[in-house]
């Protein structure tokens, strides 16, 4: 099969099971990740192995537009009136998911590893690195299902500001939980060399991907002037090309690529007078093409023997990690005086689970100082991650289902309305 038929077949069949699932009234990137699952090459082998391989640059350019997007939630003006809330919330699931992994997996993992797994160099060091790859939330099925839906309120505005702050916390407890997970497993000896550039290098990645996020922001605020690009179709053009330019650049220098262009949208829609024309161009003609794709392949990308042979493992950490982003969100929001529907259901917006925590577990992958864990741990996240991508739509649709906020039902919406 061809490049080209295997992506109209990718959209085709992404498309039909979105539509298909959101007439039983679930969310369309339900259907999505169903129709990669149908497309998987371990399952149905339709698609070759060497494709899915190859599909970074189409997920780098969709998660870049989808990053973006979740930046352009964070307008100064609105997180004002919710900011000590938003970060104490932020906080709260972020720690509290990672302490919640911990801590369980520390009971449970000693039935999964081999009899003569050492406790202090083999189990705690693979609780706390799972703990820290708990902390970020993928933002980018939460914001399909919020746009499907049309959701707008104070809940919508939380799960998306909280989702967008994670990222960076979630490295921080990575780079911090390297150092010590490094240090046991080597009883110590690893520290003199490689802890401090571990320590180092994620204050380096976040810094420059902010810096470069600032720059590309301003950059697209001056580019459309100078070059006089006022149609819809120039400036979309502009947006993605910039985007990718951005994404590019801050994987060139291994820097945080969705910290960059969360950043330029976060600078975009805070300095920019057209933002609203922007964010609305996204939504109305790239977002719903973005979307097909990018959980189609999440769904062919999953290795199916992996999934089976460690799903009870996947499956106590979905729960402890799912329990830990309640409780935080609860907390934080309790903490923060917030509303009482921002209390009781933001949590249920945050347990998508992707992206970045993927790219964080290669990297560990890539680490020979955790060679005897990496096979576990990257089997782990995988499987969590799709099933994390699965039930989070669904309670994300809950929580603002519960908080009233859904103005348009599945399926409606007017000729603008883009039909995700």
């Amino acid at each position: 099969m061809n490049t080209l038929l295997i992506v109209g077949t990718i959209i085709g069949a992404g498309y039909l099971l979105g539509e298909l699932v959101n007439k039983v009234g679930l969310p369309r990137v339900s259907g999505y990740i169903l129709a990669g699952l149908a497309l998987n090459p371990g399952i149905t082998g339709i698609v070759s192995l060497d494709f899915v391989q190859g599909t970074d640059a189409m997920t780098g350019v969709a998660l870049a537009i989808l990053t973006f997007a979740v930046g352009g939630t964070l307008a100064i003006a609105p997180l004002k009136e919710l900011g000590k809330g938003i970060i104490l919330i932020a906080l709260g699931e972020a720690e509290l998911a990672a302490l919640f992994v911990v801590l369980g997996l520390m009971v449970v993992l000693p039935f999964f590893l081999n009899e003569g797994a050492g406790f202090v160099t083999m189990v705690v060091p693979l609780a706390l690195l799972l703990g820290t790859l708990a902390s970020p939330t993928d933002p980018s099925a939460t914001l399909a299902v919020l746009h499907q839906y049309k959701a707008k309120g104070q809940v919508s505005f939380t799960i998306m500001a909280t989702a967008a702050l994670d990222d960076a916390i979630g490295i921080i407890n990575f780079s911090v939980g390297v150092v010590i997970a490094s240090f046991l497993v080597a009883h110590g000896h690893a520290v003199s060399g490689g802890g401090i550039s571990a320590l180092i290098e994620p204050i380096i990645e976040i810094g420059g991907a902010l810096g470069l996020g600032v720059i590309s922001g301003v950059g697209f605020h001056y580019i459309p002037r100078l070059l006089r690009a006022e149609s819809d179709g120039l400036l979309i053009v502009l947006i993605v090309g910039l985007l990718a330019m951005c994404y590019g650049v801050a994987s060139f220098f291994g820097l945080d690529q969705l910290l960059a262009t969360m950043t330029m949208g976060m600078v975009v829609v805070n300095f920019k007078a057209s933002r609203d024309r922007i964010f609305r161009l996204l939504e109305e003609y790239v977002e719903p093409l973005v979307f097909v794709l990018f959980f189609t392949i999440s769904g062919m990308l999953l290795d199916v023997g992996v999934l089976f042979r460690y799903f009870p493992l996947v499956l106590f950490f979905v729960l402890f990690r799912s329990a830990g982003k309640l409780t935080g969100a609860y907390l934080g929001a309790t903490l923060g005086k917030a509303p009482r529907a921002v209390r009781r259901y933001t949590g249920f917006g945050l347990i998508p689970q992707g992206g970045i925590v993927i790219g964080l577990a290669l990297v560990l992958q890539r680490d020979p100082a955790f060679s005897d864990l990496s096979s576990i741990l990257l089997s782990v996240v995988i499987g969590a991650t799709v099933l994390h991508e699965l039930i989070g739509p669904l309670t994300a649709k809950l929580a603002i289902e519960k908080a009233g906020e859904i103005t348009a039902h599945a399926g409606e919406g007017s000729d603008s309305a883009p039909r995700l």
